[in-house]
């Protein structure tokens, strides 16, 4: 994955959890443009960064990067609600 499809795969995650970049940035204790600059590819967040983008998201990793699950979130409720 590309910093440039990382920041769109972000912009759309976030989206989908209806959520602004601002308040996002400022839920996981960032500056107020801190998901802004990642999502038009000002910069790129750290590895801690990232485990914090992900567990914001309510995803894994892993579910970051698989851009074929377009709902992660809602792929990873279900899979729990059908394993019982």
């Amino acid at each position: 994955m590309t910093e440039q499809e990382f920041s769109l795969r972000l912009a759309k995650l976030r989206t989908g959890k209806g959520v602004s970049a601002r308040d996002m940035s400022l839920s996981m204790g960032q500056n107020p443009g801190y998901i802004n600059n990642i999502e038009t590819g000002k910069s790129m967040p750290s590895l801690i960064g990232f485990f914090y983008i992900c567990d914001y998201l309510g995803i894994t990793p892993k579910e970051l990067f698989d851009t074929e699950t377009q709902n992660p979130t809602k792929a990873s409720e279900l899979y729990t609600i059908a394993k019982g």
